[in-house]
């Protein structure tokens, strides 16, 4: 299993990293359409969706409603300022605060939610959009006056989010004794938690540090740790609608990783709530 794990890791990594600095806006929209759907599909399991038909379905109908939402808003790249793209983002602020509270009083919480698909889908929903678009918005940051800006923010959270799980694990392994989420998740412990904002503190120290932005040290960190931290709830929550499923990955497609959504949790909580502060409370950038 590790050795699938690594070799999925070595191919994914540099496939992203890529597809971050070489794409055009509209080929880097179209990539993050497909694993929205990829991501669609897998919730439709969640949701309680056994039929194939169903999730493809699903995942058709997530898609179009990307793409309408692209094809009516030209100027998505140009500015955050666009009330359908700002609205998504402070939904998705909201969103994660109920998720927050659903995780907190879990198993309780899922008597409200558990035989209702209708909410489960608008829970997926409340997920995937807002994802998708952190991640144009943010990719698509100045592209007019440096192709790369976006990126670069972009890749920085990407980073964020792996060293938080990284720190995590391996604090966790060498000093983990104390459950964070025993009836969710009981794999993970407040060690591995504290250690994971730790390398999260230090990777946006060192990125600040390194890097000349014209945005203060301590708004930059405030983003940051608030991203790290909702990278957790977000393992959280898909792990909390995996439990009601009665599954254990999302998925099978990536080899020793399970699904779409097992690799991508912690960043669709994490990219918008980002680009959710960095843009639109702090009105940096």
């Amino acid at each position: 299993m590790l050795k699938y794990r690594l070799i999925s890791a070595l191919v994914l990594i540099p496939a992203v990293i890529a597809a971050l600095l070489w794409l055009p806006p509209v080929g880097f929209a179209i990539t993050t359409l497909v694993v929205c759907m990829l991501a669609a599909w897998e919730w439709g399991q969640l949701s309680g969706f056994t039929s194939r038909s169903q999730r493809v379905w699903l995942a058709v109908l997530c898609g179009l409603l990307l793409a309408v939402m692209l094809f009516i808003l030209p100027e998505y790249h140009q500015s955050a300022s666009v009330p359908i793209i700002d609205g998504v983002l402070w939904a998705s602020l909201a969103w994660w605060i109920v998720a927050l509270l659903m995780v907190l009083t879990y198993p309780r919480s899922a008597t409200a939610w558990r035989q209702s698909r209708v909410l489960r889908l608008v829970f997926g929903l409340l997920t995937i959009v807002p994802f998708f678009w952190g991640m144009v918005v943010l990719r698509n940051w100045h592209y007019d006056t440096n192709h790369y800006t976006g990126a670069l923010w972009l890749l920085y959270v990407m980073v964020l989010v792996w060293g938080a799980d990284s720190g995590a694990y391996v604090f966790g392994k060498m000093f983990g004794k104390h459950k964070l989420a025993p009836k969710v998740s009981p794999g993970k412990t407040w060690q591995g938690f504290l250690g994971g904002l730790l390398t999260s503190a230090i990777i946006a120290w060192i990125f600040g540090a390194s890097t000349h932005l014209d945005i203060a040290p301590s708004v930059l960190l405030v983003c940051s740790v608030a991203a790290a931290l909702v990278s957790v709830l977000g393992d959280l929550t898909e792990s909390m609608f995996k439990r009601e499923a009665g599954i254990k990955d999302s998925g099978h497609l990536i080899p020793g990783h399970g699904g779409v959504l097992d690799r991508i949790d912690s960043l669709t909580a994490a990219v918008p709530v980002f680009a959710c502060l960095l843009l639109l409370v702090f009105r940096t950038l």
